[in-house]
Order: structure tokens, then C-alpha cells, then sequence
């Protein structure tokens, strides 16, 4: 099982923080963000990872030459920036052959069971299963609504009339079929340009346990206390 793990963000918001260092070797309780979906990756079977780099991409490259997780990494840096879908294709050859891989959002902090996640996608056979969890300014972010068998039948990205107050967690499964929806121009976008044109084909995953996006100050210093830890005596592998 492969995983993308996108990590090319500048971090702006996160300044001076993510002056010198990337956002995804921020610490959580001492520990790098990177670090935490690598174990998590490691804990669901997950064995090989294409980490996308763009600021700091020297230091990803050293901490990734030095983890000890046993996921083997490949480091992919961007000089000018693909977006996150363009990021998906451009680097495509990575999952050619795979049945299904995993992209995660580094800048988000889970505790995530991907492997049961991974479980869930399989019986309900989509195009692609999301990780979705439920937020309180749904105008922010992006948005599905789905039916009553757990089929996303819309996604916007940050909605002015918000339909439902399920959002996309940035954890999502996917078939390399998605690929082929990717636009061909260089920056192109999952929540822009690829997730509306899979509604219908994409199923809902609730994730059930801790879930944060750290790209704020505000959320960046909660972590540091709310933050359960990785759930790996529940973590089936696959």
C-alpha cells in the first residue's frame, strides 16, 4: 500500500513558526507532525510514502533520511508549485498498478484508523472515499453532502450558502483511475478542480477519533494539549 503525503505548503500563517522550519516538522509534545502519519502509515500497513516538498525541502530530505519508522520515503520537491492535485499527477507513475492508495494532508493531525478507513473504502468499492468530519464554520472549508448509503452526491470547496456541516478531513483513499480527472494545466487543486467531478463515485468515511488542521497559531498551540496520540493498539493491518 502507497500514500501521498502533501507537504509543499509555505506555512505563511504559522509565521514565525515556519520561518526556518517546515510546518510539517512543527512538534506535537515533542514529536514532528511528519513523524506522527509516518508511525500511523507504518500502523496500517502502509509501506511506502512520496512526501511532496517545496519550503525547507532540505531539511524534509535529511529528517526523512534519518526516520526510523520503517515506511520507506520518497522526497519529491516542487520548485514552483503544482497544487495538490497537480501534485497527484504529476507523480502518477508512483501508484501505477496500485489497486488504491492513500493522500494525506500533512498539515492535519489525526489519530485516524486508516486501515479501518482502508476496510470501508474496499466494501463500498467508490472511486474514492473521503475522511469527513463534522466542523462548525463549513464556509471555510470543503463541503459534501451524501445519501443514506454513505455516497457523496456533492462536494464544494468553501460554499458562500454551506449544505451540511460535513467537511473534507484531507485524508482520503483513491483508485489511479481518479488521475485521469486531474486538469492538465500546472496548478490544479483536489478540492477545486478534482473532488466535484467524482460526486456520485465517492464515499463517505466518518472519521470517528481526534482530527485537527494545525495550519493556525490558534489550532497549532490547542494540539499541544489536546492531542491524544496515535491509536496504534486499534490499528489493524492490511
Amino acid at each position: 500500500m502507497k500514500a501521498f503525503l502533501l507537504a509543499a505548503g509555505n506555512g505563511t500563517r504559522l509565521r514565525p513558526l515556519t520561518n526556518e522550519v517546515p510546518k510539517c516538522l512543527l512538534p506535537i509534545r515533542g514529536v514532528p507532525l511528519l513523524q506522527i502519519w509516518l508511525e500511523n502509515c507504518r500502523a496500517a500497513g502502509i509501506s511506502e510514502v512520496l512526501i511532496n516538498v517545496h519550503a525547507h525541502a532540505q531539511k524534509v530530505r535529511e529528517f526523512a533520511s534519518m526516520q526510523d519508522t520503517g515506511v520507506q520515503t520518497i522526497v519529491a520537491e516542487e520548485r514552483e508549485l503544482l497544487g495538490s492535485a497537480g501534485t497527484l499527477k504529476e507523480n502518477r507513475a508512483f501508484v501505477a498498478g496500485e489497486e488504491a492508495f492513500f493522500v494525506l494532508y500533512a498539515d492535519v493531525l489525526t489519530n485516524v484508523n486508516l486501515g479501518e478507513m482502508l476496510e470501508f473504502h474496499c466494501r463500498k468499492r467508490a472511486l474514492a472515499t473521503l475522511g469527513i468530519y463534522n466542523v462548525s464554520d463549513p464556509a471555510r472549508c470543503g463541503i459534501v453532502t451524501m445519501d443514506e448509503d454513505d455516497t457523496i452526491r456533492s462536494f464544494v470547496e468553501k460554499p458562500a450558502k454551506p449544505e451540511s456541516n460535513w467537511a473534507f478531513s484531507g485524508v482520503m483513499i483513491a483508485r489511479p483511475q481518479v488521475l485521469d480527472l486531474v486538469p492538465q494545466h500546472c496548478v490544479a487543486d483536489i478540492g477545486f478542480h478534482l473532488l466535484p467531478k467524482l460526486t456520485g463515485r465517492m464515499a463517505a468515511y466518518r472519521i470517528p477519533g481526534y482530527l485537527l488542521d494545525i495550519g493556525t497559531p490558534d489550532n497549532y498551540t490547542a494540539a499541544q494539549s489536546t492531542w491524544p496520540g496515535l491509536l496504534t493498539s486499534s490499528v489493524r493491518t492490511v
